[in-house]
């Protein structure tokens, strides 16, 4: 049974069936819904996501943004109004087109695949002055996007929770200094909290969010040389406060355009990477701060007067405001073993007869796979020691992730041969503006990889030419494989 309950492959050797296999086994979603591409998220990703989202919602409102909810519903003349937005989206809007008995209804309403076209018509209503701006907002919500690549539990979906929030600034200045603090607000709680190292990115024009002026964001790299787009934060067009008519009186009274910014952190996607990036080959391993249970009290060959012991240990770790549960199963020591580090709980604590007798309890903690014996009136002294180390141990693991991953390429074969590595290739290109698209279709379809962006904090400069088509460089761009 204990081979059973563990992971049956290596990570390294097969992360497409280690992921699966997590996922299965560690119950955090069954696909078996019958809608293609929605999933069901069970209690070990439900609760480890709430205290996700607690994390960034508290980010998030102490930089001044208000909580909205909007309806999921979204009519279609609101697409219509800004042209390259709704070219980009329709592909994959899902359209409610009837009502009761398939009754037609007076206009198509779509499920929200974001919700720029929703929140910029109610600003038109609430934005009067200079003295409103900037005006910070935010939702927690589902969107739906008819995802027409192969779907994949938390990484690629038909639907996703995500947290979008929506801001309104007087100048252009205004709104890309809302820009930087979105990616500070990443760094803080996708690093900070998550532990999951990043690259911030700003895409290449034909890579940007539909109907924006300027896109960027964040690339999480896994294990096997792929990137995950996480949070991406947008300097919009006018054209949307224009649509909108979205304007306020400036100081002196004269009606101007606001600017917009949109940013999305997708909490059940960064979840995805939160798995890959922290898992191991006995599975899960979740940082302190966002596991669905801190503690587990593995109780061995249970009987009553261990069952009492286990509860006051409980108790007590309760009223210090951890979570814990009691494992007082009929499975085997070893079988509560792998069931645990598969569920990736920080702290398993080990209580059985000979602990009873000792009064010393086995300590097992995920971060480092440690086992000691702890004297039982130090327990909950030693656990707190742990909590406050916990994260920064898994945090400089998963930053070693990045440790000799950029792989410099200075013409094809160096090129294909990063890629192929698994590799983030660095190297010159002629332009990330829309003459460069030729040469980024010539590296998809050759290595399966895309121009990913060039990074703000780059300090070197283009000396040579293009990769490609070896045309004068004009920009350091960053290449690699991606979901």
């Amino acid at each position: 049974m204990a081979d059973n309950l563990g992971i049956t492959v290596k990570k390294e050797k097969d992360f497409s069936e280690w992921y699966t296999q997590v996922i299965q086994k560690a119950e955090l979603a069954d696909i078996r819904y019958n809608v293609k591409g929605f999933l069901v998220f069970q209690p070990w990703s439900v609760l480890s996501m709430e205290k996700m989202y607690k994390y960034l919602e508290k980010v998030l409102q102490k930089k001044g943004h208000k909580p909205y909810w909007y309806p999921t519903l979204i009519p279609e003349r609101n697409f219509k109004l800004e042209s390259s937005h709704i070219a980009g989206f329709t592909p994959e809007v899902f359209w409610v087109t009837s009502h009761g008995d398939n009754q037609p209804i007076e206009e198509k309403l779509a499920l929200r695949p974001t919700s720029e076209t929703a929140f910029y018509q109610m600003f038109s209503y609430w934005i009067r002055s200079y003295r409103d701006l900037p005006f910070k907002t935010y939702q927690r919500a589902q969107v739906f996007r008819y995802e027409t690549k192969a779907t994949r539990p938390f990484l690629r979906s038909r639907e996703f929770h995500w947290v979008e929030t929506h801001c309104a600034h007087a100048t252009k200045e205004d709104a890309m200094k809302q820009v930087y603090e979105d990616m500070n607000t990443t760094k803080e709680v996708l690093h900070d909290i998550y532990g999951l190292p990043f690259m911030f990115f700003e895409r290449p024009e034909w890579d940007k969010f539909p109907g924006a002026e300027r896109t960027f964001a964040a690339d999480v790299l896994n294990p096997d040389g792929k990137v995950i787009q996480q949070p991406s934060t947008h300097l919009l067009k006018q054209s949307f406060a224009k649509a909108f008519n979205v304007t306020y009186k400036d100081k002196e009274e004269k009606d101007q355009f606001v600017w917009i910014t949109c940013y999305g952190p997708a909490i059940s996607r960064i979840f995805a990477s939160v798995i890959i990036v922290h898992g191991d080959d006995k599975g899960l391993r979740f940082p302190w701060k966002i596991a669905p249970v801190e503690i587990v009290i593995a109780v061995i060959k249970p009987n009553e007067e261990l069952l009492k012991k286990a509860e006051k240990i409980k108790e007590k770790f309760q009223e210090q405001d951890f979570s814990v549960e009691i494992d007082a199963t009929e499975r085997t020591f070893g079988e509560k073993c792998f069931f645990w580090e598969l569920k990736g709980v920080p702290i398993r604590i080990e209580l059985g007869e000979k602990e009873l007798k000792e009064n010393k309890l086995g300590l097992f903690r995920r971060d480092l796979s440690k086992r000691e014996k702890v004297e039982e009136k130090d327990l909950v002294k030693e656990v707190k020691n742990i909590a406050q180390e916990f994260d920064k141990n898994l945090t400089e693991q998963a930053d070693a992730l990045f440790n000799n991953k950029i792989s410099p390429a200075k013409d094809k074969k160096s090129l294909k041969a990063g890629i192929e590595s698994g590799k983030i290739v660095k190297s010159e290109f002629c332009s990330v503006a829309n003459e460069g698209r030729t040469c980024a279709e010539w590296i998809e379809k050759e290595t399966q990889a895309f121009v990913r962006g060039t990074r703000l904090d780059e300090t070197e400069k283009p000396k040579g030419n293009c990769i490609i088509c070896e045309k004068k460089a004009t920009a350091l761009v960053y290449i690699a494989r991606s979901y």
